[in-house]
């Protein structure tokens, strides 16, 4: 991965306390597991922000290097990699993702 790369997903990672990396949109996910991640957030009610790796060859490949993960959707909870599509269900399910969430935002 370039320097560019990294710093380009770096970036796009700091513009909100939750991150995700997904197929299609918020409004319009692409896939059945992006589409999870987002009805968990949305029943959450909180603010997150999304990008579309099918919109960017470059991102949705390098993401998969970035945090070691091989899968789309991918979360970013204050910076910090928390997990895909089955991790988020999990921890949603304990409250685990709940607490997370919570102290993002009073951060």
């Amino acid at each position: 991965m370039t320097p560019e790369l990294k710093q380009r997903i770096a970036d796009l990672i700091a513009q909100d306390k939750i991150f995700v990396f997904m197929k299609g949109a918020k409004l319009m996910p692409q896939c059945g597991f992006s589409n999870t991640v987002v009805q968990i957030f949305n029943t959450l009610g909180v603010s997150y922000s999304t990008f579309d790796v099918l919109s960017d060859p470059e991102i949705r490949q390098g993401i998969k290097e970035y945090s070691s993960w091989p899968t789309i959707p991918q979360v970013y909870i204050n910076g910090k990699f928390i997990g895909g599509c089955d991790i988020m269900i999990a921890e949603y399910e304990s409250g685990e993702l709940q607490q997370k969430v919570e102290v993002a935002l009073a951060s």
